[in-house]
């Protein structure tokens, strides 16, 4: 029932977000100049918000009207460690990111509960795919939850549920709802990704009707 309910409420917020991505089109405007944000590029107006110091950078930042700027600022550095996390597979990113009693409501069969459930995913990741990147492609922040769009990068050249892959290209995309406490440390998320495209992608998996 409990993951009934979490599948309904990520349905619900992702919906959520769709619709009220008009919402953002005015301050949007503002960080863009009304100009595409070219993800090595970003304006004045956004790199006043990111860090450039080595994280992954988010080609552009959508912040909420009235958002409070230096809470915004703390926030885009949260979401920035938590990819780089995912971008590299270094865990002293993911543990500046998360409290040590993160709860991950999507939970899938199988992973660990808190901290240790995006480290085996990582790990799970990129012993199939050792090149993986994680491109931070669209950030949304709304006070203390940030929502996130991710492109997924790599060659499946490593191995998968005991299957050695071929070199094969990987390119799928995924959905992030991560809420931060106190400390600006994300303390429970949401999240969605696009696994069959992968499976499709690395030939571990075939759906009827298509070649």
């Amino acid at each position: 029932m409990t993951q009934k309910r979490n599948r309904f409420v990520l349905a619900v917020v992702v919906a959520m977000t769709a619709l009220g991505a008009a919402a953002y089109t005015n301050t949007t405007t503002t960080l863009t100049n009304e100009s595409s944000i070219a993800q090595d590029s970003p304006t004045i107006a956004q790199a006043e918000l990111v860090d450039n110091t080595g994280l992954v950078v988010p080609a552009v930042v959508h912040v909420a009207p009235g958002a409070d700027e230096a809470q915004a600022q703390r926030v885009v550095l949260t979401a920035q460690l938590l990819y780089t996390f995912w971008n590299t597979g270094d865990s002293s990113y993911l543990d500046r990111a998360v409290t040590p009693f993160f709860r991950d409501n999507t939970l899938p069969i199988g992973r660990p509960q808190g901290p240790d459930g995006p480290r085996a995913a990582s790990a799970l990741f990129r012993a199939a795919v050792p090149d993986l990147s994680c491109q931070l492609a669209d950030l949304y922040v709304t006070g203390d939850t940030f929502t996130a769009r991710l492109v997924f990068e790599g060659h499946f050249t490593g191995t998968y549920n005991g299957i050695q892959g071929k070199g094969q290209k990987v390119d799928f995309n995924a959905i992030d709802i991560q809420q931060t406490g106190a400390d600006t440390r994300i303390t429970q998320d949401w999240h969605l990704e696009d696994n069959l495209t992968f499976l499709q992608q690395a030939g571990l998996v075939t759906v009827a009707g298509t070649k």
